[in-house]
């Protein structure tokens, strides 16, 4: 990657720092009035010819024309740089100058090491022109420099404009420190400085405050004028301080500051770009309408600033509002859909612009753009979630196809990635086709996950919970997390895929009425959570601490009491109670006090005529008065998706006709119900 140039770079010294043919042209004489004239021409017409070329418009024959350009003016920078530097000819050299390395900053996205020679170079050939050395000088040097010691009124504009061209790869470059430096010599304000947006922000005063020398009517022509150059860098001096309070934190001066940046001159993209960064800070603040309004107002300028409608369907979905926000991301797939146009990199009208000189990391991963099978996801998993299981099966069929196409649909993993891992996604279809009641469809999708997870699950898994912790307790304060070798974690995760795959296929059997195909799902998901090993050196730690050291092993926890649950209940279809009995009594020892354990187990009590054991467990939990499971819940990490449908209550028959027979029992006893 090329260099960029930093401020505190040094000019270098010597033949490197000097054009081919410099040695030579010491000693030769200043240029006449002839070549000077001659060479003003080929620059005007440089200058011209590119001005004309505007109404080609943006592409790929712009991006032609500027490489032609620029070749041109290094050419002509060459011949004049050739001879010793004077006085005379200084103005013309310094607007070549500018106007070749306009094309180069707009090509690089800012200046690269050879370019930054370049421009140190035209500093120190105007000390010279003075008389004054300024080799072994920083970049910032030699701006202070020339700006206090060139007194020259013709070298005035060009200087300047060189200056502004410096401030915008500075700016690029994110160096505010060193375009403050600068902008400070080039307004030479003594008093107060005019007030700017932001509030007491010194950048913009100093932008405000900076006069732009007039050109004369015989000044060489340049290709973006000093003026224009002014506005964009006040305008992408403000975008870039409220980007960065909006990360920092800072919402108020980072709101003040972008809507400075939307009053100042820019292009529609990045208007649209600004009235999304006000919307993100103005939801941030607690104020979800009047992000929405600057949301839809990025929308209106640029219809494809679709950051923006990924964000409005944010805000919906935290005022609630499902279906604007399903709409919103509907449109957003069906325009990503549509091929992305190619980025405009040579903008005829204006080669320095703001889009080059805003580019934080935080711009680009908010305005990062989504894939197709995000967006897809995210329809089906907010269907899902919203209970409009018909609308989340067709997402989520069409995303399995969109994934079982190629590559090309695949979604790199990343931390801002909607899109969980493959097997989620198909553990999630399973949940919504089992909740439509398509059995056998869920059946398959789960059989998809067994099949390929078959040779990437050890026979036996050990994972030390407190390995690296020191010996502390996991899950209580100050004890640090278990450090899990990557390859031990990736093993735990699909054991918990393969055995949820089970649980949903022993659920769907279980729904179309085969017990004992139900009985052999429920065994097999309960065997592969057999070969996990949870241990601990230090000592034996409760399901609770467990699963607050290692989040898999509450998902592990509840899908083995799901597993129990559907096992034992199958086992009472087919009028096996003892062996119903044993697997709700092995469940009330995974989750003690599981209200579902409990109702299923004084169920085959009475049945089973245990009647004592019956009493004693109901008086045991009325006794402890117990919050209730979902409270419990609540407080810790949330399940996942793919598992809420097994978590709903379970209304068991008979409950109140078992409940009144208890209590008779324990009045006829003589016990207190």
């Amino acid at each position: 990657m090329a260099q960029r140039l930093h401020p505190r770079g040094r000019a270098r010294s010597g033949e490197r720092s000097r054009p081919r043919g410099s040695k030579r042209a010491r000693r030769e004489a200043p240029a006449g009035a002839g070549s000077l004239r001659a060479w003003t021409e080929e620059n005007d017409g440089l200058a011209g010819g590119w001005r004309a070329s505007r109404s080609s418009g943006p592409g790929r024959a712009a991006q032609q024309a500027a490489r032609r350009c620029r070749l041109a003016f290094d050419s002509l920078l060459r011949k004049i740089q050739g001879l010793p530097a004077a006085l005379p000819s200084l103005s013309l050299e310094l607007t070549v100058l500018y106007n070749s390395l306009l094309f180069a900053v707009s090509e690089s996205d800012g200046l690269v090491e050879g370019e930054a020679e370049r421009l140190n170079h035209g500093l120190i050939r105007v000390l010279e022109a003075c008389g004054v050395s300024g080799q072994d000088l920083s970049t910032e040097e030699l701006w202070q420099k020339v700006l206090q010691d060139v007194t020259t009124e013709e070298l005035c504009a060009p200087l300047h404009r060189l200056g502004a061209l410096q401030g915008a790869v500075w700016l690029a470059a994110n160096c505010l420190g060193s375009v403050t430096g600068l902008f400070r010599l080039l307004s030479d304000t003594k008093g107060p400085l005019p007030s700017a947006h932001g509030g007491e922000n010194e950048l913009l005063g100093l932008l405000k405050a900076w006069s732009v020398p007039v050109e004369g009517d015989t000044s060489p022509l340049v290709v973006q004028s000093t003026k224009d150059l002014k506005e964009i860098l006040w305008t992408s001096a403000a975008f870039l301080q409220g980007l960065q309070g909006l990360e920092a934190g800072n919402l108020p001066a980072a709101l003040s500051l972008l809507q400075a940046a939307a009053s100042g001159f820019c292009s529609k993209r990045v208007l649209a770009q600004i009235y999304t960064c006000i919307g993100c800070c103005t939801q941030q603040m607690g104020k979800p309408q009047t992000a929405l309004q600057h949301l839809k107002r990025a929308l209106q300028v640029d219809f494809q600033c679709l950051s923006a409608l990924s964000q409005a369907a944010l805000v919906y979905r935290q005022l609630g509002e499902t279906d604007a926000e399903l709409e919103a991301l509907a449109l957003l797939y069906k325009a990503l859909e549509t091929p992305a146009q190619e980025a405009v990199s040579i903008d005829p009208c204006f080669l320095i612009r703001t889009e080059l000189l805003v580019h934080t990391p935080a711009l680009a991963s908010m305005f990062s753009r989504s894939h197709p099978s995000e967006v897809k996801y995210l329809l089906a998993q907010r269907c899902l979630q919203a209970g409009r299981v018909g609308e989340a099966v067709e997402h989520y069929l069409d995303l399995l196809a969109l994934l079982q196409e190629g590559p090309q649909h695949q979604v790199p993993l990343h931390g801002r990635s909607a899109l969980p891992r493959i097997p989620e996604v198909f553990l999630e279809a399973a949940s919504a086709l089992e909740q439509l009641g398509r059995y056998q469809d869920a059946i398959a999708v789960c059989e998809e996950i067994i099949s390929r997870t078959d040779d990437l699950i050890p026979e036996t898994l050990r994972i030390e919970l407190d390995s690296g912790a020191g010996g502390e307790v996991p899950g209580r304060a100050g004890s640090p997390s278990p450090g899990i070798p990557p390859q031990q974690k990736e093993s735990l995760r699909c054991i918990v895929w393969r055995a949820a795959a089970y649980l949903h296929q022993g659920r769907a059997w279980t729904k179309l009425g085969e017990s004992k195909e139900a009985i052999t799902r429920f065994t097999r998901c309960l065997n592969v959570l057999l070969r996990v090993q949870l241990v601990s050196a230090a000592s034996i730690h409760s399901g609770e601490e467990m699963a607050e050291a290692l989040p898999e092993a509450k998902v592990l926890q509840k899908i083995r009491l799901l597993a129990l649950l559907g096992r034992g209940s199958q086992f009472q279809e087919l009028g096996r109670d003892k062996e119903a009995l044993m697997n709700f009594q092995h469940s009330l020892q995974v989750c003690p006090g599981d209200p579902a354990a409990t109702s299923y187990l004084l169920q085959v009590l009475w049945k089973l005529n245990r009647r004592q054991e019956a009493a004693a467990l109901w008086q045991k939990v009325h006794a402890d008065a117990a919050p209730a499971d979902g409270q419990q819940e609540a407080a810790g990490r949330p399940y996942p998706l793919y598992l809420v449908s097994c978590l709903k209550p379970v209304n068991l028959p008979h409950d109140e006709s078992l409940a009144r027979n208890l209590q008779d029992y324990l009045r006829t006893s003589g016990q207190d119900p």
